[in-house]
Parts: structure tokens; C-alpha cells; sequence
């Protein structure tokens, strides 16, 4: 079983794997290596909204979004987050809207537990 060093074309990620897992991730996504993360990321794009995205187009998104925010890693992540917060939202809303709408709250707070430290005495 031989190791090797794969990078990810998209987001340059490096990860040892296996020659058999780097041929079997390239032939799905069009002869290029992707990392775990961006793979997810393309067949989510592929598959998302009514409209489906080939793998291709998907894959071509997903390595323009890479690209747009590689100089800059906080920003990558930050909009990362704020897009699959976006993503969740609209889930919600459209799911909550189709089915009955659950109300979730709290049932306790252990908050005034942490802060307190009146049991505590100091030597």
C-alpha cells in the first residue's frame, strides 16, 4: 500500500492517502484532486436548489470561490460560515414553513453555575 502526498486543486489542502483513494477521487471529479471538504462542497453545489449543477459547473464554482478568498484564510472562513448560515436559515425557514412550526427554548440555564464561585475558598 503505497502513500503519497495529494494536494487539493481547490483550496491546496495536503493529505497523505492512498494511490487507490487519489485515482477513485479524481475520476469523480473530473481528473482533479479534492480534499474531503471541497468534494462535500462541489456535490452539495451539484445537487443543491432546483436547478442542478453538473459535476463539472459544480466543480468550476466551487475552485472560483477557492481562488476568490485563498489570499486571505479569515475572510475564506468568514464567508464560509456566513453562507452556510444563510443555507441553514433558508432550510429552516422552508421546512418550518411547509411543516408545523416547532418553537424550541430552553429548559435550564446552567450559566449562573459557572460564573459562581461563592463555594470556592482561597488559600
Amino acid at each position: 500500500m503505497d502513500i503519497e502526498m495529494a494536494k487539493c486543486e481547490c483550496c491546496g489542502l495536503k493529505e497523505d492517502c492512498t494511490q487507490d483513494y487519489i485515482s477513485e477521487v479524481k475520476a469523480n471529479f473530473d481528473g482533479k484532486w479534492l480534499c474531503g471538504l471541497c468534494s462535500e462542497a462541489v456535490r452539495d453545489e451539484a445537487n443543491k436548489g432546483k436547478k442542478q449543477f453538473g459535476m463539472e459547473e459544480a466543480l468550476k464554482a466551487h475552485m472560483a470561490f477557492c481562488r476568490k478568498y485563498k489570499s486571505n484564510p479569515a475572510i475564506r472562513v468568514a464567508d464560509g460560515m456566513r453562507q452556510m448560515l444563510r443555507r441553514r436559515s433558508s432550510d429552516l425557514s422552508s421546512s418550518s414553513s411547509s411543516s408545523s412550526s416547532k418553537k424550541y427554548s430552553r429548559s435550564s440555564s446552567t450559566i449562573s453555575q459557572v460564573g459562581d464561585d461563592s463555594n470556592l475558598s482561597y488559600y
